[in-house]
Parts: C-alpha cells; structure tokens; sequence
C-alpha cells in the first residue's frame, strides 16, 4: 500500500531498537526520510547501520526526552540535517519503577513519571512549531495497554501512560484545523528489549527459563492476549505507520490498541 509519504520528514525518538527501529524502517521503506534519536549514541549508530536507506534519508542524533537543552540540541541538529519535520513519533520511554503501590516511593514515581509522561510533553513542546508550519503533519505518542487497564505492580507506569491518552486526545483538538493529525498507539506486551529485561526478572524470581517465565506471565497475568505470544515490534510498527500516512486523513484523537485482545473491555 502506497501510504502517502514520500518525501515526508519524520523524526521518531526510542529508534535504537523495538517498536522505534521497526516504524523507521517502514517509513524509509516508503520513501520518507527519517531522523532516528535516542539516549544511547552507540546504541543508536548501531541501530542506524542496520536501517536500509538511501544515501540523504537517514539521520540519528542522541538526545534525552527529559532535558530541555537535549531537546533544543536535538532540534538544531533535525533543523540542519532535514529542516521542518512532517511527522513526529514518540515511542521512547522505560517501564519505571515496579512493586505495589506502598512499596514505591516518591523518587520512583517522580523518575517514572519524568522520563515516561514529562518526556513527551517536552519534546512535543520543542518540535510543535515545525509540525504546525506546513498545514500537513502527524503526531503519534505511544501509549500502552496498562493506560487503560491498569496493573498493581506498575501503577506509575500506568498513570504515565493514561496521561499519554489524555494529552494526545487534548492536542487532537487543537491542531487538527491546521492539518496536525494527533493519535495514540497502546501495544501490549511486545517482544523488545523492555520486555526482554523483564522476562529475565522474572525468570530469575522464578528459577525458570525465560521461555516458562513468558509462558506463565501470559496465563497469568495477561489471560485475554488470545494469541498467546509476545507481539512483535514490526506488527506495532505498521499501525504506527498507517497513523503517520496520507491513508489515515480522517483519524484524530484516537487510541488503537495492538495488544492480541489483552484489554478485557471494549
């Protein structure tokens, strides 16, 4: 499918790996060029070597969503490398601090809701002015099935992410008229290396292999992902992508879940 976007500019933070490098390469694939950022520079070159793409259509710059002269760096280095951007995906974030709710204190909250709430507004608050000049852009957050449906051993994770539906719904109201199109993208339980970190965990916890410690987390603790696997980030990544693309001219504010029917409403 032909998504409209050759010759479109995007810059996608969280591009080392998973989900990020996954959406980069499709956009690539579909004739866009793409800015790749992330905290780990030696990460992120890595992850940029293994992109295909044409000479002149791909960039990575490491930044931190939570610093604001990261951020101010990050967008004079897009500015010089491709000018305005057309599209912008946040999918960088961390699971945060885990346990019950009175074993977390305020600094797990504090550093949680920073990096996984404070981070996006930041950044979308830095590149707002380039997505509101050419009356043609997209905005896609990465939210999560736990926005939703919350869990009581990552609750700081799931109030960042119910704050990540609230500001794309809110920013979906604003700009639409100026041709900004805002949506929200909830996976659940994909196969990157955040999930990876913590099957390892809980394979230790449990003295198992990792493939009984996914294989008991999916009975138990996630029963209604009929397909009973991991998503992959590639099958994220295409929604994503739609979301980004010309095909997708009539869907603002929404939140489209990838999560194998793990939300147990509608």
């Amino acid at each position: 499918m032909d998504l409209g976007i050759a010759g479109k500019k995007a810059l996608i933070t969280g591009g080392d790996s998973g989900i990020g490098w996954e959406t980069a390469q499709l956009l690539l694939d579909e004739g866009a060029t793409v800015v790749i950022s992330d905290l780990d520079a030696a990460a992120l070159d890595k992850a940029a070597s293994k992109l295909a793409a044409e000479e002149g259509r791909l960039f990575a710059f490491a930044a931190d969503i939570t610093s604001l002269d990261s951020l101010a760096e990050l967008d004079a280095n897009v500015q010089e490398a491709v000018g305005d951007i057309d599209i912008l995906v946040q999918s960088a974030g961390v699971t945060g601090a885990q346990g019950l709710f009175h074993e977390i204190s305020d600094e797990g909250w504090t550093k949680t809701i920073e990096i996984d709430l404070l981070g996006p507004v930041r950044l979308i608050r830095q590149f707002l002015p380039a997505l509101r000049t050419g009356g043609w852009g997209r905005l896609v957050l990465l939210a999560s099935e736990d926005a939703v449906q919350p869990y009581d051993d990552e609750l700081p994770y799931c109030a960042a992410k119910a704050g990540i539906l609230a500001l794309a719904k809110g920013l979906s109201r604003s700009y639409a008229s100026e041709g900004l199109l805002v949506n929200a993208v909830s996976p659940a339980f994909i196969h990157t290396p955040m999930t990876d970190a913590m099957m390892a965990k809980r394979a230790d916890e449990l003295g198992v292999t990792k493939v009984k410690a996914i294989e008991s987390f999916l009975a138990e603790e996630r029963p209604y992902m009929e397909l009973g696997r991991r998503g992959e980030p590639a099958e994220v990544a295409a929604v994503i992508a739609f979301l980004c693309s010309e095909r997708a001219s009539f869907v603002n504010g929404s939140n489209y879940r990838v999560d194998a029917g793990s939300v147990a409403t509608i």
